[in-house]
């Protein structure tokens, strides 16, 4: 496939669009690709803009070394050499705003979740696949060197067959407006439990939940602070997910075969994977790759794919974006919660 315009020629130029916490992150992981070899001619830390603050866009442009900053998402989007935009904003804008974007000609890389809802998702799409524009969803475990290692060692058979799975990711945010504000989207199920969801999705990518059971702890302002959920899959597995903002877990990720069980530390960055025998003995310890920030393999991901003419990136591609985004509105139904204007 090639890109409706032509072949892109390197390095692609990236822009941030909003600059809050995750863009700060992503500043950095620019900023260390721009003077690491293996994608300095990749990727290049282009421009940056808030909503209406310029000095603030400046301020952000000379830390990481942007080389233009905009007081506007409107004249970001405006420029003309700006190839690829990361939407680093609440879930509830990242619909408009990546249509717009690629309204304007523009990739897009949009932070998890994707949206709001499937059917927002489908909207963007559709834009990404008329327009034949690189649209990619930020889920950054998915495109992890820990998630090749994790299925390898479940291809290997070294478990048997799978059983049952459970994931959780939970920290102490409830502080953080976004986060309790349900015009934004707010709630742990797109923060944090979506990781939980992912983990078992990223090893049965296209597996369809057959019985569904969940509990929900709701906020007074109506979102969703902490929730448990459990599935049985029609391969016959059982897998569970959990996530809260109240309190913190071990973040651990556990999958049970037959044969003996994995223990993944952190399903949010995975620092190591532990194997175990039935006897519970430790028969393999694998440790990740170092790098950068994380952030930087869906940033060469995507930026290879453009290069490539490719509308979507295959660590997270449409079909599965689309498949998740569906799980956490059956979720959503589940507990009577709808975010407004839904």
């Amino acid at each position: 496939m090639s890109n409706r315009n032509g072949a892109h020629k390197g390095p692609v130029r990236f822009a941030i669009l909003g600059l809050g916490r995750i863009a700060s992150h992503m500043g950095e992981t620019l900023a260390a690709m721009a003077r690491d070899d293996r994608y300095r001619d990749l990727v290049e830390p282009y421009a940056c803009a808030t909503r209406n603050d310029a000095g603030r866009a400046q301020k952000f442009a000379d830390a990481y070394g942007f080389a233009h900053a905009y007081g506007s998402y409107e004249e970001l989007l405006d420029d003309p050499e700006v190839d690829l935009v990361y939407i680093a904003t609440p879930h509830a804008l990242h619909k408009d705003q990546a249509v717009a974007a690629m309204e304007h000609g523009k990739n897009v890389l949009v932070e998890k979740a994707f949206a709001l809802n499937a059917r927002q998702s489908e909207i963007i799409i559709e834009t990404a696949r008329y327009d034949w524009l690189l649209c990619a969803e930020a889920m950054w475990t998915r495109y992890m060197p820990s998630r090749a290692m994790i299925n390898d060692v479940i291809g290997s058979g070294r478990l048997g067959t799978i059983v049952q799975m459970h994931a959780d990711l939970s920290y102490p945010v409830s502080h953080k407006a976004r986060l309790t504000d349900p015009n934004l989207g707010g709630g742990i199920l797109l923060d944090c439990g979506i990781y939980a969801l992912n983990f078992g999705g990223m090893i049965y990518p296209n597996a369809s939940v057959t019985r569904m059971l969940s509990n929900v702890v709701m906020s007074p302002a109506g979102v969703d602070v902490s929730f448990q959920a459990a599935a049985v899959l029609d391969n016959g597995v059982l897998t569970s997910s959990s996530a809260s903002m109240l309190c913190s877990s071990p973040r651990l990720g556990i999958i049970q075969g037959t044969e003996g069980y994995m223990v993944v530390h952190n399903i949010n960055n995975p620092e190591a994977i532990d194997v175990y025998d039935n006897d519970h003995k430790l028969v393999d310890h694998l440790v990740p790759p170092e790098q950068l920030t994380g952030y930087e393999y869906e940033v060469a991901s995507a930026a290879r794919s453009i290069l490539d003419g490719r509308i979507e990136c295959q660590e997270m591609p449409h079909s599965q974006t689309l498949h998740m985004m569906a799980e956490l509105d059956a979720l959503r139904a589940d507990w009577s919660m709808k975010y407004p204007g839904e």
